[in-house]
Parts: structure tokens; sequence; C-alpha cells
């Protein structure tokens, strides 16, 4: 007998979403947590991709490489561009089929739209926007089940919450909470391909045509470069230096929660606990405190750079490098110096 743990391939345009490899790291390790219960019992424990869309043999392939045993693939023309309905169908038949213990879907767009519909045709629990899952005992079983911690009431409280009475487990997670799961050319892996019925009822609306928001288009989680601001830089306008620093370093602009609560920036900005979780390769923080809430969003990133006028501030504790004074001052100077090294045939 074989537990499931399943995991949404989110695909779109031809291309799988990095969220999809993280979460099959996720998925092995916990199928991991559970090995010595599975060996009394005799029973073993299995990483499977469940892949949705129209032409995706190739993807069915890649998934494997990111580290799924097993891809139950639905291919369709029906199911090309996501609509809640049909992929909500499609996910919902396998369920039942296969019967899977735990399901991880990404936290993106797509994944809190379809991960809610599912769930509620299947009658089971769901946490949303998961920072930290675990396999773990709970009082009242036997057994070890998927305990799934998230931010919660903005973050001033983190709950751990688990579905002890229904099947599958299901649990939407961060792009970037997790490593990726390294890709491994040489995996073989099965492929079973699923036919699901559409019916004219299903397709209630049509895709006509994408039409991009560039705030939408920032992509933050997976930016290289990231200059966040703070309160500290005192008013809306300040977004134009963090943004004229960004642009010098080509990285993209964050921000702390303060800043988009005061109405200065959009959400899709926001790096913290209940904004975007990031790993640059650089991250500055210019006129931001610190606050947990904030740090956790942004402490992995290889290399930090702060900027605040206090120097107790509590940034300066996952700071790399740390500067004290004003960022008026220090941000002007700053672009200066990677223009002029640029100018000089140098690397910023």
């Amino acid at each position: 007998m074989s537990r499931r743990f399943w995991v949404f391939i989110e695909q779109e345009e031809g291309k799988i979403h990095p969220v999809a490899g993280e979460l099959l790291g996720v998925a092995r390790r916990l199928a991991g947590e559970i090995a010595d219960e599975l060996k009394q019992k005799n029973e073993t424990a299995v990483v499977e991709g469940i892949l949705v869309g129209h032409e995706v043999d190739d993807l069915a392939q890649e998934a494997i490489r990111l580290g799924a045993e097993r891809v139950y693939q639905v291919d369709a023309p029906e199911f090309k561009y996501y609509l809640n309905r049909p992929y909500t169908e499609a996910l919902k038949t396998l369920v039942k089929k296969y019967k899977p213990e735990v399901f991880l879907i990404g936290a993106t767009t797509m994944g809190r739209d379809l991960a809610g519909a599912v769930a509620t045709s299947l009658k089971t629990g769901l946490t949303a926007d998961c920072t930290q899952l675990e396999m773990g005992e709970a009082r009242g079983t036997n057994k070890k089940l998927l305990l799934a911690t998230r931010p919660a009431f903005g973050g001033n409280v983190i709950a751990t919450i688990v579905c002890k009475d229904h099947l599958p487990q299901m649990a939407t997670v961060r792009p970037r909470v997790f490593d990726a799961s390294p890709v491994n050319k040489k995996a073989r892996g099965e492929v079973i391909k699923e036919k699901i019925k559409v019916t004219p009822d299903m397709l209630n609306a049509q895709v006509v045509e994408f039409i991009t928001n560039q705030a939408s288009a920032i992509k933050l989680e997976y930016a290289d470069v990231i200059v966040s601001g703070g309160r500290g830089l005192g008013s809306p306008k300040g977004f134009e230096l963090i943004k004229a620093l960004a642009d010098e370093l080509g990285g993209v602009v964050g921000s702390s929660r303060a800043c988009v609560d005061a109405g200065w920036i959009s959400y899709d900005h926001q790096v913290g606990q209940t904004g975007k979780t990031v790993r640059p390769k650089l991250y500055i923080a210019a006129g931001i405190s610190g606050a947990i809430q904030h740090k956790v969003g942004m402490q992995d990133s290889d290399f930090i750079l702060a900027i605040n006028r206090d120097p107790s501030a509590p940034i300066f504790s996952v700071a790399t490098v740390g500067l004290v004074g004003d960022l008026y001052e220090i941000i002007p100077a700053l672009i200066k110096k990677i223009h002029a090294s640029k100018n000089k045939g140098g690397q910023a």
C-alpha cells in the first residue's frame, strides 16, 4: 500500500511554474519524515505530480526530472488555458480515484483560486498560504499528519493547522519559501494519462485575450536584486529614489508592509510574512526598521545591505552589511558610484 504525496504541477504557456519544483522537494521531504512509520506497517510513500493542460508531454517529463516519481497527466484542448471549473473537476476526479494523503498547491494567483474550489468540492480542509510544513503527531491520532504552519491576524500570530478527519490534507504554499528541488536529468518515472470529460456547462467562460498587468509582472519572488523601501522614506515620493537604485542595479522595487498600508505603493511589492517571501542575490533595505514580519520574508537573501538612521534597528541583525545614516544621502551616492563604475566598463 502506498501513501500518496501529491503536487499540482502548475504550468502556463508551456512552462512549469518554479513553485512546482519547490513543492516536489517539500513532498519528498515529507514522505521521508514518515519512513519509519511506514516501514513498521509495510507501507511505502510515493511523490506524484498532477499536470493539467494541452500538449504538455514534455512538461510531464520535466516534472519527473524535478522529483515526481509518477505524473498523472490530463491533456485536452479544453485545458489549454486555466478555467476554474474544468480544472477543479479534473483534480476532484483524480483525488477520488487515487485517494492521495497530502496535496500541495502553490499559493500563486492560479493556485489560490483552484485549491479553494477543489477543497470545497471534496469537503476537506485547506491550510492556505503556508510558510512551513512537516509531518508530525497530532493529539488524538495514531499516525503522523501534515502540520501546516501559516501566519494569521496580519502576521501577529503563527498558527499550525491539522486536518484530522478528512483526506487529502491540502495546503497552498508560498513561492520561494522552500528551496527548489534539484533537477535530475537521469530521473525516470511513469506518466499516466487520464481522460476527464468536460461538459459544455463547465466552459462558462472563454479566454479571449491576455493583457499583462505590469504590477503582476513584477515577479518579486524570483528577482535577483531587490531594493525595498520602508517608512523611513517619509513619503511615497521616496520610492522614486528606490526605483532609481533598483533600475541602476537591474533589480525590482520591494516594500515593507507599513508603506503598503499607508497607500504609498501597491501590495504587489510587499515583502514579508503577509507579503512575498524572497531570496535574491542582493537585498537592499532602505528605511526599514526590520520588524520580525518583514525579516522572515527576506532573511534568506544571499547578501543583505541595510540602510537606516537608527543604529539599533532590528534590520541590522540580519544584514550582511549595515550603513547607519540618511538614506537620502547614501542612496544617491551609491547610484553615482554604480553609474561611474559602469561608465568605466566595470561591474556594479
